[in-house]
């Protein structure tokens, strides 16, 4: 029986399959299915709605505008998911947010106004993050609370009224404006991404934030201080939050108890489907990104075939439903 030497082409191709093996044994598919995921659905309605408009210039970029403050949100969760944490109740921040900065800058001008809108989100994160890190509750219960909580501060706030922004320069600088021919709900977006990418991957707080969702316990071993990680992940979910307030009412020229209400479910969506693990430890911020764009461009291609709103909402709950199976099944490997 021949056997096959080292140098001849039979034991090289066999060494290159190995090879092929281990490589496509170690890549996380799920990384990559926001990416398919995107391709079909914009294949799939630029061939069933490209007589509709979905294809035109005007079209595509009212999804990016539209998607902007999801975007700024999903950075936010990715941080906090990453940490093995949850947070149900930035969807009532963003009210407040855009509701607390209309009313003090009708009053007191744009830059404080400004002030206010951050600070409020801000402090609802503190406020959640304080009672996850110190008491020591669980962060689904915890910001299940003050999403109600935060939700009923904005309606009475206004009493249910709508707050007109009255201050042009914000208005253009948040939402309806634009810089070197580029909205500036796009330059908000690319600058969110770039500095969230950037302090996910390059920073030592980054690092710490994975190590925590990880295993706490031998973060905790290692000198990380688990605790000011949770906290500083909630108060930067509630200040992008206050950002995405400020988009919306600068977009909309206007502030109202039911910004963000919608968001919850897209969000989580987008971040999921985007490779951000449930259970913490991995996350990406470009597919949270991509799985924003994704929600904005399914949610604009079913209006634009007629579906109504509750269908809507049983095609996203259908994709968290599979997301969430996904993440699971990667958590049990």
């Amino acid at each position: 029986m021949s056997q096959s030497k080292p140098g001849n082409p039979t034991s090289a191709n066999a060494a290159a399959s190995r090879s092929l093996r281990q490589i496509v044994g170690r890549i996380n598919l799920q990384q990559y299915v926001v990416y398919f995921g995107f391709l079909a659905i914009f294949l799939f309605f630029a061939i069933t709605l490209g007589d509709n408009g979905f294809l035109s210039i005007r079209n595509l970029s009212n999804i990016v505008l539209q998607t902007a403050p999801a975007t700024i949100l999903a950075i936010g969760l990715v941080f906090v998911l990453s940490a093995g944490e949850i947070d149900l109740s930035f969807g009532s921040i963003v009210a407040v947010s855009a509701l607390a900065a209309a009313v003090v800058m009708n009053e007191y001008g744009m830059v404080a106004g400004i002030a206010a809108g951050m600070g409020a989100g801000l402090l609802a994160g503190a406020i959640n993050g304080t009672v996850v890190a110190f008491v020591r509750l669980p962060s689904f219960l915890v910001t299940l609370a003050t999403m109600g909580l935060f939700a009923g501060i904005a309606r009475s706030m206004t009493n249910l009224r709508s707050i007109p922004v009255l201050d042009g320069d914000f208005a253009g600088f948040f939402g309806s404006g634009s810089f070197l021919g580029i909205p500036s709900l796009i330059w908000w977006t690319v600058l969110a991404v770039a500095v969230g990418h950037f302090i996910y991957r390059e920073t030592r707080f980054g690092a710490h934030v994975l190590a925590t969702g990880d295993n706490p316990q031998a973060a905790s071993v290692s000198g990380i201080k688990v605790a000011r990680i949770r906290l500083y992940v909630l108060m930067l979910s509630g200040g992008l939050a206050g950002l995405a307030g400020l988009l919306y009412a600068g977009r909309l020229q206007a502030a109202k108890y039911t910004l963000g209400e919608s968001d919850l479910m897209t969000v989580i969506a987008a971040v999921i489907v985007g490779g951000t693990l449930l259970h913490g430890g991995r996350g990406t911020i470009i597919g949270a990104l991509i799985g924003s764009l994704m929600m904005g461009m399914l949610n604009n291609g079913l209006i634009l075939m007629g579906l109504s709103v509750s269908d809507q909402m049983i095609v996203r709950g259908l994709i968290i439903l599979a997301a969430v199976a996904v993440s699971l099944r990667e958590k049990a490997r």
